[in-house]
C-alpha cells in the first residue's frame, strides 16, 4: 500500500511540475548586461494570468492576440518572469521571454524594452529547428528593434500577414515559414503580455 501511495504521488507530482511552464534567463546576471549595456543591476517580479486577472484577462489577451491560449506553454497559470532593469536607482527598461511552440519543439523568444514598451532588442533563447542559425542571425532579430506593440497590432497571427513595418519583416529561411510565423506571434504575445502586466498597470 505504501509503495503504492508513493508512486501516486511521484505521478501527481510529477504532473503538477510540468503543468505550468515559464520562461526565465538561463544567466540573468549575464544576459541583463548583454541586453542592457552599462545596466547595474535588475529586480525581478513574478506574475501569472491567473492571478493578475482569470479568465477575464486570458479571455482578454486572447481577443488580442487574435488567437486562443493553448498548450503547456500557455495555460493560465504559467509564471512569468518581468525583469526590472536599472542604472544606479534609475529604472531604463524591462526584459521579458516567452515560450512558443515551433515545428520541432519549444521557441523562447525574448525582447528587452525601453520604458515606454519599444523593442531594443530581440533574442533566442532556446530554437529548435533546421534553420536556427539563420533565424539567430543578427539581420533577422534587427528588423524588430523600434517596434512596438503598436505596430504589431496589424500583425494576424492566423494568417501570418501584418502591415508597414511587420509586413516588411523577411523571413531568412523560406524553409522554415512554421517556425518565422511562431516567432512573430511569440513577439505579440510577449508585448501583450507586457502591456497587460506592466505598462497598462503603470
Amino acid at each position: 500500500m505504501k509503495t503504492i501511495l508513493v508512486f501516486l504521488l511521484m505521478i501527481f507530482g510529477s504532473h503538477s511540475a510540468y503543468a505550468a511552464v515559464g520562461c526565465d534567463l538561463n544567466d540573468p546576471d549575464r544576459d541583463v548586461k548583454r541586453l542592457f549595456p552599462g545596466s547595474t543591476g535588475y529586480k525581478t517580479q513574478y506574475v501569472s494570468i491567473d492571478k493578475k486577472g482569470g479568465a477575464a484577462l486570458l479571455a482578454r489577451i486572447e481577443q488580442r492576440l487574435g488567437d486562443k491560449f493553448q498548450g503547456l506553454f500557455e495555460t493560465i497559470d504559467v509564471p512569468y518572469t518581468v525583469y526590472e532593469v536599472y542604472r544606479g536607482t534609475q529604472r531604463i527598461g524591462y526584459i521579458h521571454g516567452v515560450n512558443q511552440k515551433g515545428k520541432f519543439g519549444g521557441i523562447q523568444v525574448f525582447l528587452s524594452l525601453d520604458l515606454n514598451g519599444v523593442i531594443r532588442a530581440f533574442y533566442f533563447q532556446k530554437l529548435t529547428s533546421r534553420e536556427a542559425a539563420k533565424l539567430r542571425a543578427k539581420q533577422f532579430g534587427d528588423q524588430f528593434i523600434g517596434l512596438s506593440l503598436k505596430e504589431f497590432a496589424s500583425y494576424d497571427v492566423a494568417a501570418g500577414t501584418g502591415a508597414g513595418r511587420i509586413a516588411a519583416i523577411a523571413n531568412p529561411a523560406p524553409g522554415a515559414d512554421t517556425d518565422f510565423r511562431a516567432s512573430l506571434r511569440a513577439v505579440k504575445k510577449n508585448l501583450i503580455l507586457m502591456d497587460e502586466f506592466v505598462f497598462s498597470a503603470r
